[in-house]
């Protein structure tokens, strides 16, 4: 998927056009319980056409400082982008800020788009000429205020995305996500070394991505790996926060994501962070912690962690883990298995008469609570989607469905059919609804 970034300088509007986007293009971003995460990445949806936006801090204030870290926070959201929009305010003159932005731009070779923001009047249509001078060909004048200009915008973005255009390849192919140094390179490797029937090595279809094909079993798969950046490779991964940017298209690419969390160090809060994007991109999901030959009781120690992965990752009760050591070896057969059960049943297609009987009987059980005197019916259900399962039900009144009774019916049909490793999308269309 491609990948736009807003850079710029402070109080030019960089987070009012980023919410704009996600929120009249009416982009899905899930708030999953247990998990908090800053918005710094969405996916904007234009006729049927989608693309990652990432937002970024402002950089060089105008007092001439600025933090180093958010620089380079804004350098790794430019080293991982396709397009690159340049936010700048119609109602001032260019800054000697902006200028610096430019410069920093111009190195990076990428597509870019100044964009004008506070264009909120006939009057003010006349600025935006000024700003070609900073010397990009592209500049299209917004309001983020007023929703002006963003058709224009969205329909320049979307020009070249294909709808619907995929590697048809029949082929599983999943990635190794994390924080740094928790041994993904590693962990592909070892799975590697030990099949030892590697077909060949191509390059990605990003710059920050190796796919490698490989055989299991008699089956053909490909592991994606995330390439290390390549400039200032340890500030880059102290900045933990921004390290998934250059996981999001290994991502979007794969059919499974492999969390890894390193077993030495145990879980933090970016561990969930991490996840909860594969999550967003409706991908199976395995969580493998490595590094297990660090533990000092394998037996004892497995039991801790398994109740500390519960109480962590509670959100997420359908995805199974696997303890591994990519440096031994151990376990690294429990890997493999998992990530074929979370890649078929992402694409599980549920019969429809027993997804019924399924919900009839978790009505007759436990009815919809009501409200104002009005209670929940649902006529009808049937599986529209795959990849991952989406599951409507056609109801009286989708207004009258709690989030509470949502959760019961997923946890339903989760005891009914198998679905371990994947997340399910359930939709409410009322009746009459084309």
């Amino acid at each position: 998927m491609k990948n736009v970034c807003l850079i710029g300088k402070p109080n030019v509007g960089k987070s009012s056009i980023f919410n704009r986007l996600i929120k009249e293009q009416k982009s899905i971003i899930s708030d999953i319980a247990g998990v908090t995460r800053d918005r710094i990445y969405g996916i904007v949806t234009y006729n049927d056409k989608k693309f990652n936006l990432i937002d970024t801090g402002g950089i060089y204030g105008e007092n001439s400082s600025f933090d180093e870290n958010i620089t380079v926070q804004a350098q790794l959201a430019i080293d991982t982008s396709d397009t690159i929009l340049f936010v700048v305010d119609g109602t001032e003159d260019l800054s000697e800020a902006d200028k610096k932005i430019r410069n920093m731009l111009k190195k990076s070779q990428k597509e870019v788009i100044v964009l004008v923001n506070k264009i909120d009047n006939d009057k003010r249509i006349d600025n935006i000429y000024n700003y070609y001078e900073l010397g990009f060909e592209k500049v299209i004048g917004v309001s983020a205020l007023h929703n002006l200009g963003f058709k224009e915008l969205l329909d320049y973005l979307t020009k070249d995305i294909n709808i619907g255009l995929e590697n048809n390849e029949d082929i599983l192919k999943f990635c190794f996500v994390g924080r740094p140094n928790v041994g993904k390179s590693s962990l592909i490797n070892a799975l590697l070394d030990e099949e030892r029937v590697i077909v060949s090595d191509v390059a990605g279809t990003t710059r920050d991505a190796i796919d490698t094909r490989f055989t299991y079993n008699k089956e053909d798969y490909i592991v994606i790996d995330t390439a290390g950046m390549r400039k200032k490779g340890r500030i880059y991964e102290n900045i933990e926060k921004y390290s998934l940017m250059r996981s999001l298209k290994a991502i979007d690419r794969s059919d499974v994501c492999v969390l890894v969390v390193d077993a030495s160090e145990g879980i933090i809060e970016h561990d969930k962070h991490i996840l909860s994007y594969a999550i967003d991109a409706g991908k199976g999901i395995v969580i493998c912690i490595n590094k297990w030959d660090t533990v000092k009781d394998p037996n004892e120690d497995i039991k801790r962690w398994k109740k500390e992965l519960e109480v962590y990752f509670k959100f997420v009760p359908y995805i199974n883990f696997v303890f591994t050591s990519a440096k031994t070896k151990k376990r690294l057969n429990t890997l493999m298995p998992e990530v074929i059960k979370a890649y078929e049943n992402n694409r599980k297609e549920l019969q429809t008469s027993l997804l019924n009987d399924c919900i009839m009987e978790a009505v007759s059980l436990h009815e919809p609570p009501s409200y104002k005197g009005k209670r929940l019916k649902i006529y009808f259900t049937h599986q529209t989607g795959t990849k991952p399962p989406k599951i409507t039900f056609n109801v009286n009144n989708k207004n009258l469905v709690h989030f509470s009774y949502e959760r019961y019916l997923e946890n339903k049909i989760r005891e009914t059919f198998d679905l371990v490793g994947t997340p399910i999308i359930l939709q409410f269309k009322n009746k009459n609804d084309e």
